[in-house]
């Protein structure tokens, strides 16, 4: 019989951290009218391991200087052009014809005369048809067709149309007219995340009796450097959440009217721009080679990047081993996933790190989308996984003043010669070494202003449930 996990006794998502010193903040159950003394563990046992998410951004991108509230760059555009929905008031067997191009966002057909030009039917057929543009004319362009029987595209048929080449008569004029080159142009907002922690200077006096650490490191029988620390390692973990989750606030939201020190205009994170510039796969998770076969059919009409990471959480990454175990002989008798020998002394890998089909995949997981406090277990919208593309590519640096190589995902914070706000921390009050007022209290304060920065973002891949 099938088992499962069960929900009781579940996971606990309850914080340790609270906004006010409680009772409940410290041990109180000393009862000194019993004379056994109880035996006590010192030191605190660390059972969720490493609490914090950061790692992502460290793994993927870089952090570089910025000194404007906009970050602008370009990114290049296709070489060649393709008019996808055209059509033909010319029936068929029709020597010349007048096609109109109705593609969204073209104000003008930028064929030209001389050039010759491919045209296929979008669906119900095979028809396609070679012809020479003999004129163009604002969104229209005519050509004669190189067939003897004609065209061979049903009158008014949606087709596509793509210039191949053009062919000139002996002693004849060039080409009449010149194209362009137009980049793509983007931009993001640096936001400014805050955060701090404050404790009172005879709380910094008290000692306890159980030894305090952190993830970074920090030990101790002072409650407060816990506290401090923690608050640190969280707005570490904010920095990149904001990052990924970010997005911008719309001309007629709630959050662009808000008044007093609150919110701004947002900014444009991992996730906002892929679903508006890059690749989505909804409806589960791809876990065959079939299903990654059409995504690496995608990849190859976009920028063709052959190294990819995937970010994943733990089922996606499971229903990947799982794809590329069937592809073993053995593999559904579940006796070998990997290529080793098979000794029954040693412990039996059941997974991959990667695979090549064409591509090369990587594939990691994403502790973000795994933590129980943060989008683990989220149902609504759940996003299983992100593909990133590694390396780097070239924009022009307004900053700079020219080309320059830029990882895909890179933070640009706020910087100049006089302010570094990468990740400024600093300490106010009487207290803890500070002398900057006559608070009886230490205040540490964290401040960050960063925007990412996702470069060819139709390189990238989103997986969602839904």
């Amino acid at each position: 019989m099938a088992g499962s996990v069960q929900v009781s006794p579940g996971f606990a998502i309850t914080p340790s951290s609270v906004k006010a010193t409680l009772p409940s903040n410290y041990i109180t159950n000393f009862d000194f009218l019993n004379q056994y003394l109880p035996d006590t563990y010192e030191k605190e046992f660390e059972r969720y391991g490493n609490r914090s998410i950061a790692s992502f951004l460290r793994q993927v991108g870089a952090e570089m200087p910025s000194n404007s509230d906009l970050i602008k760059w370009a990114e290049q555009g296709r070489l060649h052009t393709k008019y996808v929905s055209c059509t033909s008031a010319a029936a068929a067997a029709a020597d010349t014809a007048v096609w109109t191009v109705a593609d969204s966002g073209i104000t003008a057909c930028n064929f030209r005369v001389g050039q010759t030009v491919f045209l296929s039917r979008n669906s119900g057929g095979t028809q396609s048809d070679k012809a020479i543009i003999t004129a163009v004319s604002g969104l229209t362009f005519t050509v004669a067709y190189y067939a003897g029987g004609g065209q061979t595209i049903p009158v008014s048929t949606t087709s596509t149309a793509f210039v191949y080449g053009s062919e000139f008569k002996k002693g004849a004029n060039g080409m009449s007219g010149s194209l362009e080159a137009e980049d793509s142009f983007f931009d993001n907002s640096p936001i400014i995340i805050k955060d701090n922690y404050e404790v009172s200077g005879s709380d910094m006096a008290q000692i306890g009796w159980v030894e305090v650490s952190t993830e970074n490191g920090a030990t101790g029988y002072l409650w407060y450097i816990k506290s401090e620390h923690e608050t640190r390692l969280r707005f570490e973990d904010y920095m990149e959440m904001a990052m990924v989750e970010g997005v911008p606030a719309e001309a007629s939201s709630g959050a662009i009217a808000v008044t007093g020190d609150v919110g701004n205009k947002g900014t444009k994170g991992l996730f906002y721009t892929v679903e508006q510039r890059g690749n989505i796969w909804a409806g589960g998770n791809p876990s065959t080679l079939a299903d990654f076969d059409a995504i690496i059919q995608r990849l190859d009409k976009q920028g063709a990047i052959q190294e990819n990471v995937l970010f994943l959480n733990r089922n996606f990454s499971f229903d990947i081993d799982d794809m590329l175990a069937a592809q073993n002989s053995y593999g559904a008798g579940g006796t070998s996933y990997g290529l080793f020998n098979n000794d029954e002394k040693m412990a039996l890998t059941l997974g991959f790190s990667g695979f090549k089909r064409g591509y090369e995949f990587y594939k990691t997981d994403w502790k973000y989308l795994n933590d129980a406090t943060l989008r683990g277990g989220i149902t609504g919208g759940e996003i299983n996984g992100v593909l990133v593309p590694a390396g780097s590519t070239t924009v022009y640096d307004q900053v700079m003043g020219k080309n320059a190589k830029r990882p895909f995902l890179h933070v640009r914070y706020r910087a100049s010669e006089t302010e570094n706000r990468r990740y400024k921390t600093w300490i106010t009050g009487s207290a803890g070494g500070a002398a900057t007022s006559d608070l009886d209290a230490m205040k540490v304060s964290f401040l960050s202003e960063r925007a990412l920065c996702t470069l060819g973002a139709n390189n990238f891949f989103l997986f969602k449930s839904a």
